[in-house]
């Protein structure tokens, strides 16, 4: 099975990095394309975070309360 990393997205030009509140999902659950994955705070707003592909969520990488910079991996999903 190929496996996907899951990078923290950028909202915005000024954004450099994000919170995570909250993960939607725990590892082994499967996960849909497009379905939220997981709560990212960044500039005093959250926002929900979709899943860049289906599969299984297999490796939560950064937990919540940690900041992580845009583009930092952040899950693991194996296709």
């Amino acid at each position: 099975m190929a496996k996907l990393k899951v990078l923290l997205p950028q909202f915005g030009m000024g954004m450099q990095d994000g919170e995570i509140v909250r993960w939607l999902k725990a590892v082994g659950d499967s996960v849909a394309e497009g379905e939220a994955l997981v709560e990212i705070e960044a500039a005093k707003t959250t926002v929900e975070v979709p899943s860049p592909a289906a599969g299984t969520l297999i490796e939560i990488v950064a937990e919540e309360g940690e900041t992580v910079d845009v583009r930092g991996h952040i899950a693991t999903l194996e296709l």
